[in-house]
């Protein structure tokens, strides 16, 4: 079974995203800020990390950084989303992250699952630099 990591600060978007993913037949770890979502990456091992960008203790772009960091390779190759609704058109970042896919919020269940399956489909593959583009190529125009 897929299991999913959402790292989302807001109950209510973090409750509806579980909802979505688990009636796909996914297994869904939640995380409330990026930290708790770093920890649970490197406990769990999840499939796939979904990431929003406003987070406390630790923001997405440092949770993806962290992740991409990492020492272990299996923990590094992991596949991340970014789902937010804190990207402003020519954010710097998004095309540096070293990000799978970036979604705005609000976003449609049908992408959202879409996305989330060819990642899946995908696995774990490398991001070995800033300027390296991700085989998924999923990302919005920002």
């Amino acid at each position: 079974m897929v299991v999913l990591l959402i790292a989302e600060d807001d109950e209510d978007i973090s409750l509806v995203l579980t909802r979505v993913f688990k009636r796909a037949g996914m297994t869904v770890l939640q995380a409330p800020d990026g930290w708790a979502a770093f920890e649970s990456v490197v406990e769990q091992r999840p499939d796939v990390v979904l990431t929003d960008l406003g987070m406390p203790r630790m923001d997405g772009w440092e949770l993806i950084d962290a992740i991409r960091a990492h020492a272990d390779e299996g923990i590094r190759r992991t596949p991340v989303a970014i789902l937010s609704g804190h990207l402003h058109p020519g954010e710097p970042r998004a095309g540096s992250s070293r990000v799978c896919a970036i979604m705005l919020k609000p976003c449609p269940n049908d992408r959202l699952l879409a996305t989330i399956d060819e990642l899946v489909r995908i696995g774990p593959h490398d991001h070995d630099s800033a300027d390296s583009r991700c085989p998924a190529d999923l990302s919005v125009s920002v």
